[in-house]
C-alpha cells in the first residue's frame, strides 16, 4: 500500500500537545477552593494565619522614622532598667547586671550573706567615732582614735580571712570558672549593710551557701 506524507506541522503541533499534557499531569494538585492571601505574591503558596498576622505584626511594629526608633529604643532601655531592679529585688538570674551574674558571683554573694562580717558594721562604728571626736573632751576624742585603730586593724584582718577562705571554695566548686574580680566583689558587698545589699540576700545568715 502506497504512504502518503505527513505534514511536518502537524508531527510539531502533537509533540507540544504531548509535551504540556506530561507537564500538566506532573504538576502538583491544589485546592482551588482555598483562598489566596491578596497580600501572598504570585506564584507563591498563601502563607498561613498565624505566619500571615505575625508577619502583619512585625511590619506594623517596625518604626518608620527616626523620631520613632529613638521613642522605641529610649522604651525598651526603660523597661530593661526596670526589669534589673525587679531582678536586683528578687535575684532572678535573666535580668541581673552582668556583674552580679553567674554562679561564681552568686556563690561570692551567698558566702558575705551567711556570715557576719566586721566591715558591714563600719558605718554605724564610723558615726559613733564620729560623735566622739567631736566631743571637746581629751579622753573621749582619744578614745575615738582608738577606736579608728580597732575597727581599721579588724576590718583588715576579717576580710583577709573571707577572702582566703571564699577562693578556697571557689577554687573546690568551680575549677573551671572565670574567678577573676570575685574576691573583690564579695569584699566590697561586705561592706554594706546587709538590708542595703543588692541584689538582696537569698541566704540566712548561718545557712551554708
Amino acid at each position: 500500500m502506497r504512504g502518503y506524507p505527513v505534514p511536518l506541522g502537524f508531527v510539531f503541533r502533537s509533540r507540544a500537545k504531548d509535551e504540556k499534557a506530561s507537564v500538566a499531569d506532573k504538576a502538583p494538585l491544589t485546592d482551588s477552593n482555598q483562598p489566596r492571601d491578596p497580600q501572598a505574591p504570585k506564584g507563591r503558596p498563601t502563607p498561613k494565619r498565624s505566619e500571615a498576622q505575625s508577619q502583619r505584626r512585625s511590619v506594623a511594629n517596625t518604626p518608620t522614622t527616626r523620631k520613632e526608633a529613638a521613642k522605641r529604643s529610649r522604651e525598651e532601655r526603660r523597661q530593661a532598667l526596670s526589669r534589673q531592679r525587679e531582678a536586683l529585688a528578687s535575684g532572678d538570674e535573666r535580668y541581673l547586671p552582668a556583674r552580679d551574674k553567674g554562679p561564681v558571683r552568686r556563690f561570692a554573694r551567698d558566702f558575705i550573706d551567711s556570715r557576719f562580717n566586721v566591715a558591714e558594721f563600719f558605718l554605724p562604728m564610723a558615726v559613733i567615732i564620729l560623735v566622739l571626736s567631736m566631743v571637746r573632751v581629751g579622753a573621749l576624742q582619744s578614745i575615738a582614735l582608738l577606736l579608728w585603730l580597732v575597727v581599721i586593724v579588724l576590718i583588715v584582718l576579717d576580710s583577709i580571712v573571707t577572702g582566703y577562705r571564699m577562693k578556697k571554695q571557689l577554687n573546690e566548686r568551680y575549677p573551671d570558672e572565670n574567678k577573676r574580680g570575685a574576691v573583690a566583689y564579695a569584699l566590697m558587698r561586705s561592706l554594706q549593710m546587709r538590708r542595703l545589699r543588692l541584689p538582696k540576700p537569698q541566704v540566712k545568715r548561718g545557712e551554708r551557701p
